[in-house]
């Protein structure tokens, strides 16, 4: 009895160990790292939906991510008109890929776009079977009575809606869709017409370019129109409805990358944009005037989070940075203190944008012991008067230039006692009252307004204006231009507001 009541106290006791070693192994399989080598998506699917026509490319590079990643992608495809209809409604989902940048321009406007970035090209072309057997050579050709023809719905399809604004134009649209009414037949999808000609359902349909190079029973028998203007940017957009909008944009960024999805754009008969080479965590370099730190460094940072990258920002004075791109440096992007500072280097650059300017003061101890009214008043004898750096940076070369035109360099000049490169160490030594006035921007002041007075200066030149640029010899230009978008955001135009700047860039209403 007391051997077998010992017995059964040791197995229990080697069962319930082995039970605590299980659960100190097992991991729930929500928590589990995906198991990339298997090919098996453990992830939460991001949803996709995107216009029926761009199929072949998306399904391929969406399946090599899933496989590299373990990141499902759902994709629903269908026309780009009817797709945005049901994102109204539904109110879910993560991505939409649509073969017409109107689609979604309409899609921004209503609220449910964030980021957008570009794809590739198409051209609405009218396609018949090989050979061109009704010897289709224009439009006016569709409204021959022997003719049949497939068009896509207006309201459903991309393809469809610039078909109709195409012909408008022209004025053969009433009569085309009076063709296709009576002979032929209105289709939802881009591939539902093409399928037509391939089955001689119809004689001709309005197809995309790219998608007749998908068919080797097509041809295109001539463009529908010679204006370029319809000559569409299929576009993928992360939506403001997306909950994990740096996986969503992690498959964006791949989908659009030169070596990875834009490959199978351009397998596939599509005409792909330049596109940015792939990087799991790209690293954008910044070269940014200090005066600008204060203004950006919070998007920075939000828009780090929210792509999943990282920005490596440089703050100098202007002069510095600029003798630093001469010397070889080739940053992603450059926020100069001023325009003098970016033309400079503009041959390195494509062109610069205006985001914000801001009035160059004199600053003074609290309470102005020393009765600073006018630029004249830093000529008296015996102040200790602090300036920039002519050299080194935007402020000081803007300050000489100041004096210069106003005939008081030189009277100025005997007071000056420290000469730096950025305007925040002339503020720190007003601080430390080794200094009685220093010429700075009214922003470097806007932080410590406790400590000092600001003066104005009342005469013309007395502003410097923010240009930003994206270098000509980046690999990452379209991460910098979402990047130039981030800074041109309501939340950013905020951020410049309420550290004293005035903000001079686009409306971000604007698109």
């Amino acid at each position: 009895m007391i051997r077998s009541a010992k017995g059964r106290i040791i197995v229990g006791s080697v069962v319930i160990l082995a039970g605590l070693a299980l659960l100190m192994t097992w991991e729930p399989s929500a928590r589990r790292q995906p198991s990339v080598a298997t090919g098996a998506p453990e992830l939460a699917p991001l949803t996709l939906y995107c216009a029926a026509g761009i199929k072949p490319p998306v399904e391929k590079t969406a399946r090599d991510f899933e496989n590299q990643y373990g990141q499902a992608i759902r994709i629903e495809y269908g026309g780009s008109g009817a797709l945005l209809s049901k994102l109204r409604i539904a109110r879910e989902g993560d991505l939409f890929l649509a073969a017409d940048s109107g689609y979604m321009e309409i899609a921004r406007q209503q609220g449910l776009l964030a980021e957008v970035i570009p794809l590739a090209v198409v051209r609405p072309v009218i396609a018949v079977a090989k050979g061109n057997p009704k010897s289709i050579m224009s439009v006016k050709d569709l409204l021959r009575p022997e003719v049949k023809i497939s068009l896509c719905n207006p309201d459903a399809a991309s393809v469809g809606r610039q078909t109709r604004l195409a012909l408008q134009k022209t004025g053969q649209w009433d009569d085309l869709e009076t063709a296709a009414r009576t002979r032929g037949v209105f289709k939802p999808t881009v591939t539902d017409a093409a399928n037509d000609v391939k089955i001689g359902a119809v004689d001709a349909a309005i197809v995309w370019d790219a998608t007749v190079a998908q068919y080797p029973e097509l041809e295109i028998a001539l463009p529908l129109t010679d204006d370029a203007s319809f000559a569409m940017r299929v576009e993928i957009g992360v939506l403001t409805l997306c909950r994990r909008p740096a996986q969503a944009l992690k498959f964006a960024r791949y989908l659009a990358a030169s070596d990875r999805g834009l490959r199978e754009f351009a397998a596939r008969g599509y005409t792909p944009v330049e596109g940015d080479p792939w990087e799991e965590t790209p690293e954008l370099r910044l070269l940014s005037g200090g005066v600008n730190r204060v203004a950006i460094e919070d998007t920075i940072r939000a828009f780090e989070a929210r792509e999943g990258v990282r920005v490596t920002r440089v703050y100098n004075g202007c002069g510095i940075l600029v003798a630093q791109m001469k010397a070889g440096e080739r940053p992603d992007a450059y926020f100069a203190c001023d325009t003098s500072f970016m033309s400079e280097v503009s041959d390195l650059f494509l062109d610069s944008t205006d985001l914000s300017q801001t009035d160059m003061v004199i600053a003074v101890p609290k309470g102005n012991p020393r009765k600073i009214a006018t630029l004249r008043d830093l000529t008296a004898d015996g102040l200790k008067v602090g300036l920039g750096h002519p050299t080194q940076g935007a402020l000081g070369a803007l300050t000489e230039r100041l004096l210069r035109t106003h005939n008081l360099l030189d009277a100025v000049m005997k007071n000056v006692v420290s000469q730096t490169p950025t305007a925040d160490l002339l503020v720190n030594q007003l601080r430390t009252e080794s200094l009685d006035a220093v010429i700075v921007y009214r922003v470097n002041c806007s932080q410590v307004l406790d400590a000092l007075d600001v003066i104005p200066i009342d005469v013309p030149g007395a502003t410097a204006v923010q240009p930003f640029a994206i270098g000509r010899a980046s690999t990452r230009k379209e991460l910098t231009r979402r990047f130039l978008r981030a800074l041109e955001s309501a939340d950013s135009r905020r951020r410049f507001q309420d550290v004293g700047f005035q903000w001079v860039g686009p409306s971000p209403e604007q698109p």
